[in-house]
C-alpha cells in the first residue's frame, strides 16, 4: 500500500540561508491539507457538493511559501464567497474566518510578511495569520513591505493573531485543533488600532523562500525533517544566477524519483485527499480516499519535470522524449525514472496543471531549448512557439460557457478546464499561477499546463517565436 505523503517524502534538499555563520535554520513546514478539511465538511454538509473541495485545495496550496502575501486572504474570501451562496452558513463562514489565520510554512524560519490589501468579505476585516513558534520573531521574508498586518503598528505578542491571542502557533500544528472561534478582529494583540477594513497600498510581496510545488497537495508536519510532499518540496530562499543555480542536478533527479514511485500506483493504491499523481499514464486526484484520474490528451503522458528557476519539480502531460529531454538538460542521468528507462508505459505521473490542475509550472529547460535550436535539425521548435501563441490567442477568448469538444483541453480564465458533456469544467491553477499553452521542446506539438506568465514567455521565446505569450506584443 503506498501512501504519497511517503511516495514524495525527502524529495528536494532544504537550504537555510543565514548572512552569519550560524547553523542551518530548521524550515517550518505542516499538513496542509488539514487547514481546510473541517471547513470542507461543513462545506459538505451544506450542500456545496463538487464546489467545496476545489476551493479548498486552492485554499490549502496558499500557505506554501511560494504564495503571495494576500493568497490566503483571497481563498478565505472564495471560501466565504460560497458560504453565503449557501444560505450564509455559520460554520463554513467560522472555519474561513479561522483559516485565514493559520500559519503559512516558513522554510527559512523567518515570520512570513502580512497581508496589506482590505478583504472582500467584512467578516475578514481585522484578521491575519498567526506565526509559527519556532520563526525568528526579529526578522521577516520578502521585502519587507508586510512586516505588521493592515491597519496595525504592531503585533503583541510576536506571532499572535486574534484568534489565538496568547502567541504564536507551535511549529506544524492547526490553529482549527487549537481554537473554534476565530475570536474579536482587533489584531492578535492589545497593541495598535486595528482598522481591517481600511483601504491600503495594493502592493503585495511573495516570501523570499520558494517551494517546488510539485504532485502532492498535502505537506509534512515535520518542522525539521526534509519529508514533504511534492506540494511543499521547499527550495533554497535564494537562487543562483544564469547556469550556476545549484538546485537544477537535483530538480532533475528528484523528477526522476518521482517517476519511480508513480511507476508503483495503481488505481487501486490509497491516498490522501486532495493529492494527485499519475496513475497509468494519467493524471490522477485523490478523492474520498480513491484515485480519479484523467486522461492526458492524445499522444502526451502524465510526467514530473524539474523547475527552471527555482528549486522543485512539476507535474504536467508531455511526451516521453520531451520529458527525457528536460530531465537530461539539468544533468541528470538514467532517463525519466533514473534507471537508464525512458518507457513511461508504467512510469505515470501526474499532471497537476496540464490535464487537471493546481499544481507547479511544467519547466521546459533553456538548456535543452538551446540544445534542440544548436541541433538545426528540429524545425519544429519555432512552429511549437508559435502554436502555443495562437492557442494562448484563443483561450484568451473562451468562457465556461463556450462550446467544446468532450475530452479538449483548454485555459478558460486563467483556469485549467476540460470539456466534459459538452461543457467545460474548470480548475483553478495554485496560488500565483495561470494557465497556458506551452511548446513541447523535442518534439513537434504543446501542452497545456498551469505556470507563471514569465516562465511561460520564456519557454514561448526561447523556440524562437516573438511577441509573448500570445503574440501580440
Amino acid at each position: 500500500m503506498v501512501q504519497l505523503t511517503s511516495v514524495f517524502s525527502a524529495l528536494c534538499a532544504i537550504y537555510a540561508v543565514s548572512a552569519a555563520p550560524t547553523p542551518l535554520q530548521k524550515r517550518i513546514a505542516q499538513t496542509i491539507a488539514d487547514s481546510t478539511t473541517q471547513w470542507v465538511q461543513a462545506c459538505t454538509k451544506a450542500g456545496g457538493a463538487s464546489q467545496c473541495q476545489p476551493i479548498s485545495q486552492t485554499a490549502f496550496m496558499s500557505l506554501l511559501a511560494a504564495g503571495k502575501n494576500c493568497d490566503q486572504q483571497d481563498a478565505a474570501d472564495a471560501m466565504i464567497d460560497l458560504a453565503k451562496q449557501l444560505n450564509n452558513d455559520a460554520d463554513m463562514i467560522r472555519l474561513a474566518q479561522i483559516f485565514v489565520q493559520q500559519p503559512r510554512n516558513a522554510p527559512d524560519s523567518l515570520q512570513v510578511p502580512y497581508c496589506q490589501s482590505a478583504p472582500k468579505n467584512e467578516e475578514l476585516n481585522g484578521l491575519f495569520h498567526c506565526q509559527f513558534a519556532g520563526s525568528d520573531f526579529t526578522k521577516f521574508s520578502g521585502d519587507q513591505t508586510g512586516n505588521v498586518p493592515l491597519g496595525l503598528t504592531a503585533v503583541n505578542p510576536a506571532g499572535s493573531c486574534p484568534a489565538k491571542t496568547d502567541g504564536p502557533v507551535p511549529d506544524g500544528v492547526q490553529l482549527n485543533t487549537l481554537v473554534t472561534s476565530p475570536g474579536a478582529a482587533e489584531g492578535g494583540s492589545g497593541s495598535g488600532s486595528s482598522s481591517g477594513s481600511s483601504s491600503s497600498s495594493s502592493s503585495t510581496s511573495s516570501a523570499s523562500a520558494e517551494s517546488c510545488t510539485s504532485a502532492a497537495a498535502t505537506t509534512s508536519s515535520a518542522a525539521a525533517a526534509a519529508t514533504s510532499s511534492a506540494s511543499n518540496n521547499s527550495g533554497s530562499s535564494g537562487t543562483a544566477a544564469g547556469n550556476s543555480k545549484s538546485f537544477t542536478l537535483s530538480n532533475g533527479q528528484d523528477a526522476q524519483k518521482l517517476n519511480a514511485q508513480f511507476a508503483t500506483l495503481s488505481a487501486d493504491s490509497s491516498c490522501t485527499d486532495g493529492d494527485n499523481a499519475c496513475v497509468g499514464g494519467a493524471f490522477a486526484q485523490c478523492v474520498s480516499g480513491k484515485f480519479v484520474t484523467t486522461q492526458c490528451a492524445g499522444g502526451t503522458q502524465c510526467f514530473a519535470l524539474p523547475l527552471v528557476n527555482s528549486a522543485g519539480t512539476s507535474i504536467t502531460c508531455s511526451t516521453e522524449d520531451d520529458a527525457a529531454t528536460r530531465i537530461a538538460a539539468t544533468g541528470a542521468t538514467g532517463g525519466v525514472t533514473g534507471d537508464g528507462s525512458t518507457d513511461s508505459s508504467s512510469s505515470s505521473t501526474g499532471a497537476t496543471a496540464t490535464s487537471a490542475s493546481a499544481a507547479a509550472p511544467a519547466a521546459s529547460s533553456p538548456a535543452a531549448n538551446n540544445a534542440a535550436a544548436a541541433s538545426g535539425s528540429k524545425s519544429f521548435l519555432i512552429s511549437n512557439g508559435q502554436d502555443a501563441q495562437k492557442l494562448n490567442a484563443q483561450f484568451a477568448s473562451l468562457s465556461a460557457d463556450s462550446s467544446c469538444t468532450d475530452g479538449d483541453n483548454a485555459c478558460v480564465g486563467g483556469a485549467f478546464a476540460q470539456c466534459v458533456s459538452g461543457k467545460f469544467v474548470t480548475t483553478q491553477c495554485a496560488g500565483g499561477l495561470q494557465c497556458f499553452a506551452l511548446p513541447l521542446v523535442n518534439s513537434a506539438g504543446t501542452s497545456t499546463t498551469c505556470t507563471t506568465e514569465a516562465d511561460a514567455a520564456s519557454r514561448i521565446s526561447a523556440t524562437g517565436a516573438t511577441g509573448g505569450v500570445t503574440g501580440s506584443n
